[in-house]
């Protein structure tokens, strides 16, 4: 739920603006997908999940096969659609391009257009499964999968990559070090190149999850989980990286800089939390999964992008719209849902166009997206006698993380961030403290003059000096 309809002692130009920004909010967005997974045998039937879908700002799904009954079910919504074909159909996909036309015909030619076929992936964690052979044979197959779109003039319109585990890489810490594992490079080197030619992406599979299993302590945690922490300082770039997803994606980006394919997009194929484990696992929880999925969905909102990407959101499909009950492994494999059979709600993370468009905020640790509001004094100061004009701007000694959480809450809940992202009149000086100072000031001066709306947990306060400069306009506002 926005901050402005929380409020208490809401006027009703402050209602109209919370309107407004809900309005802006239930608008699907394109870099927000989600896993449809099968491994289970309650799940619903697929129209009732294409409803579900349309009920919320999710605008991508991706399935790991091509069931067509799912491929039926969301033609007309719009919905985005990442089709797979198994790690088994690599071989016959390599050696044979009748069998890829064939795929082709069978799973996409029927469909496309009413159902919205954006991406067919080839396998899935190929590159680090171990089977030297099926790696050798990955490239021929993307590429005569896609010689099979070209064969029915779709070679333009849906595109093919294949998915990867984040063990590609050697090395990721810092991220600027980040470079492929030297046994994949040769591979990696033709499906990049493909991957260029053709315009599709490099898929990727980052889990801050796993990340904080391996290294269980409390500051890494707050750091997978988008929370206030320390921070990791990049001595090469200078940068000093405040979570761990923008760390691992910009890993990649390092990597793949490396090898040349600057242009090659990212896109995060699959990320998510489970909510919930066996007795001896470390991290699962509904507290965490929500602090992680929503705190994710804010940062991509925010369209803050990384430290090496910035101003963009990469296209992030979250794991996943249902458990899978029939999944081997620990519980917590079974328990990444957003949503539940019976369609409702695992936990609240601000997907629904109908309900709040924020997520509620875990209850420990303090969560950085939701900025507190202070109780209204029962006995106010009295006015001043004479309106003056003052702007919303940090306290002095806030942290960098408290300010970079200020700039995604914000920017995250559709006020105008445009000015701060790159070409902006004020994204210059590129630093935290400056967004910061502009977007706080941007939520006191739309939801309302009133001292609430600036607060951010205690680190805003009113200034008569106008923070304008050079080029950059700050909006006043009269109190």
């Amino acid at each position: 739920m926005a901050m402005v309809i929380t409020l208490p002692c809401a006027t009703t130009a402050l209602l109209f603006a919370s309107l407004l920004l809900t309005f802006n909010l239930a608008k699907s967005q394109s870099f927000i997908g989600i896993n449809y997974g099968q491994v289970a045998d309650n799940l619903p039937p697929p129209s009732a999940t294409a409803k579900l879908l349309q009920s919320t700002s999710i605008e991508k799904v991706r399935l790991y096969g091509s069931d067509p009954a799912i491929i039926k079910a969301l033609a007309n919504t719009g919905i985005g659609i990442v089709i797979g074909a198994a790690n088994g159909d690599i071989p016959a996909l390599a050696s044979d391009p009748n069998f890829a036309k064939s795929w082709v015909n069978s799973n996409v030619a029927p469909f496309y257009p009413s159902s919205k076929i954006i991406l067919i992936t080839v396998g899935n964690e190929v590159m680090t499964s171990g089977d030297q052979n099926l790696v050798n044979q990955l490239v021929p197959a993307v590429q005569n999968v896609q010689n099979a779109l070209d064969s029915v003039s779709l070679g333009g319109k849906v595109k093919v990559s294949t998915v990867h585990s984040m063990a590609v890489l050697r090395q990721s810490e810092p991220p600027s070090s980040g470079s492929f594992h030297p046994d994949y490079i040769q591979a990696l080197k033709g499906l990049l190149s493909f991957n260029n030619a053709t315009g599709s992406p490099f898929a990727i599979n980052p889990y801050p999850y796993f990340a904080y299993r391996d290294d269980p302590r409390p500051e890494t945690l707050a750091f997978c989980l988008f929370q206030p922490n320390a921070g990791r300082y990049d001595s090469n770039t200078k940068i000093t990286y405040m979570n761990m997803f923008d760390a691992q994606v910009d890993a990649i980006r390092s990597a793949l800089n490396s090898l040349g394919f600057k242009n090659v997009e990212i896109v995060v194929a699959e990320t998510g939390w489970p909510y919930k484990g066996d007795s001896n696992e470390v991290g699962p929880s509904e507290e965490n999964a929500k602090a992680y999925n929503g705190n994710l969905i804010a940062h991509l909102r925010s369209m803050v992008g990384t430290p090496l990407m910035p101003g963009k959101s990469v296209d992030t499909y979250l794991f996943a719209l249902y458990d899978e009950d029939l999944k081997p492994g620990p519980g917590s494999e079974r328990a990444f849902g957003l949503f539940k059979p019976d369609l409702s709600m695992t936990y609240d993370v601000g997907l629904s166009k109908s309900s709040s468009q924020s997520p509620s905020s875990p209850k420990t640790p303090v969560t950085p997206s939701s900025p507190k509001t202070p109780v209204t004094p029962s006995s106010p100061s009295p006015s001043p006698k004479a309106k003056k004009t003052v702007w919303c701007v940090p306290k002095a000694g806030v942290s960098d993380a408290q300010l970079q959480a200020n700039i995604d809450y914000v920017c995250g809940h559709g006020f105008d961030c445009s000015p701060i992202q790159p070409g902006g009149a004020c994204f210059e000086p590129n630093t935290v403290a400056s967004h910061a100072a502009y977007a706080m000031n941007i939520l006191y001066q739309t939801a309302g003059h009133d001292p609430w709306n600036c607060d951010f947990s205690q680190t805003a306060t009113l200034s008569s000096n106008n923070p304008s400069y050079n080029g950059c306009t700050y909006p006043g506002g009269s109190t």
